[in-house]
């Protein structure tokens, strides 16, 4: 038994670091790919339209609750502790430097690192990522390199949508709800607001986009098993790009702050 559990564990170890390794790879082939981007500016255009014009309706109702949740929440933590004048300013750098960022990070996570998962990985099941290698096209080059571009320029542009909209959502929670005026609360807000902290946040959503098209269309283009393959490809996607925006997350909070 301990010899299987050893073995088992040695296994798992070996494929971790192989996979690790085989991401990476694909990182520096997307950066050596940057000299073509010329070439592929109309795939970049085309997934800068994809991933942040498609993502902003749902991403703006997330945001509008995300801020309404967070109102509620502050008004709740602030009770007998602090005025409640103080909410729009703690609402507000919640939102700016954490809550935005992050719900924008997974949201874009669900919605297009599974998308990109399942493209790639429907083309590689089906053979036409083998057809584009055949032709002397670069997979790397033209499927990769344009949406792990799109996503890093879109996601920050994506976050400033969602902080804005969730501020005023904050504000008609507070102001309907809470009995908070229209001027104590932005009042707060901008005495309170940081541009360090608009700009943490933004450097964190460069980090979760460049994260969440890599991990898609890693496991995307390393597909197999036809269509439940595509299907395990999808699922498995999404959650490793949670789970490592989360782990980014702390890290960059660490480091940044």
């Amino acid at each position: 038994m301990l010899t299987r559990f050893f073995t088992r564990t040695g296994s798992i170890t070996i494929n971790l670091f192989s996979e690790i390794g085989q991401v990476f790879q694909l990182l520096f082939g997307i950066f050596k790919s940057f000299i073509h981007i010329h070439r592929s500016r109309k795939l970049v255009i085309f997934q800068m339209e994809h991933i942040g014009v498609n993502s902003l309706p749902l991403v703006l109702i997330i945001a509008v609750f995300t801020g309404a949740v967070a109102a509620w929440q502050a008004a709740y933590q602030l009770k007998g502790i602090a005025p409640i004048s103080f909410l729009g300013g703690a609402t507000s750098r919640a939102i700016i430097t954490e809550l935005a960022p992050v719900l924008t990070g997974i949201i874009i996570a669900g919605r297009v690192g599974a998308s990109i998962a399942a493209e790639l990985g429907t083309m590689k099941v089906t053979e036409q990522i083998d057809a584009l290698e055949t032709m002397a096209i670069s997979p790397v080059r033209y499927l990769a390199m344009p949406r792990f571009v799109a996503s890093v320029i879109m996601m920050p542009l994506i976050a400033i949508f969602a902080n804005v909209i969730a501020v005023v959502g904050a504000y008609f929670v507070a102001d309907y709800f809470l009995g908070v005026s229209p001027a104590v609360f932005f009042t707060s807000v901008k005495r309170y607001f940081s541009m360090y902290d608009f700009m943490s946040g933004l450097i964190k959503t460069v980090f979760f986009g460049g994260v969440t098209s890599l991990i898609g269309c890693h496991i995307g283009l390393r597909t197999d098993g036809g269509a439940e393959g595509v299907g395990l490809s999808t699922i498995r996607s999404f959650v490793l790009s949670a789970a490592l925006i989360l782990i980014l997350d702390y890290v960059l909070w660490m480091l940044i702050f």
